[in-house]
């Protein structure tokens, strides 16, 4: 990872006072061990006229990998091949805002006690950051930078430059330049939002980031336009973290506009009646999970099958319902399997309880005698994983051959994506989707699956039924035509 500071200066005011600000000296290069690597400092240039400090930071990629577990973006913990091969040594992340915060700390805090009077206004100053994941694209790091006092160029690094039709990557190459900032005010700026463009950290989110992001943050975010995306990307989408920072924000902004400090804001709102606490809404994940459990219920399923059961989260909330005597839980990764036994403690589980639950590795590509005799079957957050020319094996495999009495299934309303602030325009909810239907599409394609297999089927929404663009999960409830039903629909 790479980035460029530089200033221009005058005889009176040399740009070369850069070094005093960032306590490193420009004449020696210097090195600084970290956790995951090791943090260079070095002065490509320092003239009276114009001075450029570079950090480059080496990532141990092997060390982080080790340091990690399995957590964060450092252990990569979602595809075995991510602890081999990942762009953590090479774009701007957390990793680097980290090293900023390690290396430049006395800078951050504006503390230069041989030029304190240059640390306090502002310098002409342009920062470089080759190469930067920025999850929202050019228009994102405008809208975080501008409002600061930067001009952005901010230009979007092509996939392969060979093949300009493969379109462009999520990488930028960010170039900032303002001359009404302070050093302090610049490294804190880049603190914060290097690793909300990247929208991971490396690390795990504690109590304490809240902390972290109000000492950075705090002089300028209240009033930042983007605020509320910033402090959910900076808390890895943590609500309870969120709301707490959101809280101190607004303190912030209630004591800057009452010409007062914060504690005396924070005492006069400690001594007002506590208002009613706000309850807060239920994760579309539990509203999925609950509105597929009705589903079942109404179709009188006992024995159940899970396909695609990832961690078990359904399958353990099928366990607390004594109703469901069997069920199986089936997924491609045996990675997810594991942690879903680990979840549902199986090795603990009492014999009578661990008789209902079954995990076993399947591919939905393929028929599988062991799917078969089921009530019912659950396709939660499947189908838009799979490639579209896929999609005829999964149907013959879960409809044809399978064949259970019921089949749900949930899958995202992509006319919804327009709600969900922290998406960029044009992207789906997820890397891995390959495809996100329209309501119309998969109503096309849940009645041509019915009837070509002898099963009516009913749309339900899940989540927030929008009047404009619908809810967020859209549900098909298959269920297989009786005689009589098929008669009157050959009549």
């Amino acid at each position: 990872m790479f980035l460029t500071i530089t200033t221009t200066g005058t005889p009176e005011r040399p740009a070369t006072d850069l070094g005093f600000l960032l306590h490193k000296h420009p004449d020696r290069a210097q090195a600084f061990s970290t956790s995951f690597g090791t943090a260079h400092v070095l002065y490509p240039e320092a003239e009276e006229q114009r001075c450029t400090a570079a950090l480059l930071l080496e990532v141990d990629a092997v060390a982080l990998v080790r340091r990690g577990k399995g957590k964060g973006r450092g252990g990569a913990p979602d595809a075995a091949l991510a602890s081999y091969v990942n762009d953590r040594p090479y774009a701007a992340s957390s990793l680097l805002a980290v090293a900023l915060g390690n290396v430049f700390s006395s800078a951050m805090r504006g503390v230069c006690k041989a030029r304190p009077e240059r640390a306090a206004e502002p310098l002409p100053l342009r920062v470089e950051v080759p190469a930067l994941p920025a999850r929202g694209g050019p228009d994102l790091v405008r809208r975080l930078f501008e409002p600061l006092g930067w001009t952005v160029t901010a230009g979007a690094v092509p996939l392969d430059t060979e093949f300009p039709e493969w379109g462009e990557s999520r990488y930028v190459r960010l170039i900032l330049e303002a001359d009404t900032l302070t050093l302090s005010e610049a490294l804190r700026h880049l603190y914060v939002l290097l690793p909300v463009l990247d929208d991971a950290k490396h690390y795990w989110v504690s109590a304490d980031e809240v902390e972290k992001l109000m000492r950075a943050g705090g002089a300028w975010l209240h009033h930042h336009p983007e605020a509320k995306l910033i402090t959910n990307r900076y808390l890895s989408r943590r609500w309870s973290l969120t709301r707490q920072a959101m809280e101190r924000l607004e303190l912030v902004r209630l004591a800057e506009s009452d010409d007062s400090e914060v504690e005396e804001i924070d005492n006069a709102v400690a001594a007002e009646a506590a208002p009613e606490t706000e309850e807060k809404p239920a994760p579309l994940a539990v509203q999925r999970r609950e509105a597929i459990l009705a589903a079942l219920r109404e179709s009188a399923a006992a024995r159940v099958l899970d396909l695609g059961c990832g961690e078990g989260h359904l399958v353990r909330e099928m366990l607390k319902e004594p109703r469901f005597t069997e069920i199986a839980g089936v997924d491609v990764s045996v990675r997810a399997l594991t942690i879903a036994a680990r979840r549902l403690r199986l090795d603990r589980m009492a014999e009578r309880q661990a008789a209902r639950v079954t995990l076993f590795q399947g591919s939905l590509a393929y028929t599988d005698s062991r799917l078969k005799g089921y009530d019912a079957a659950v396709l939660s957050e499947v189908i838009e994983h799979l490639d579209l020319p896929r999609l005829p094996a999964l149907e013959y495999t879960v409809f044809g051959s399978a064949r259970p009495r019921t089949v749900v299934v949930t899958t995202p309303n992509v006319e919804y994506n327009v709600r969900w602030e922290s998406l960029p325009a044009g992207h789906v909810r997820h890397r891995d989707h390959r495809f996100e239907w329209t309501r119309e599409e998969f109503r096309t394609w849940a009645e041509a699956v019915a009837e070509r297999h002898g099963y009516g089927v009913e749309f339900r929404p899940v989540g927030p039924d929008d009047p404009e663009v619908g809810p967020p999960t859209q549900m098909a409830l298959f269920t297989v035509r009786t005689a009589n039903e098929k008669e009157a629909k050959a009549a």
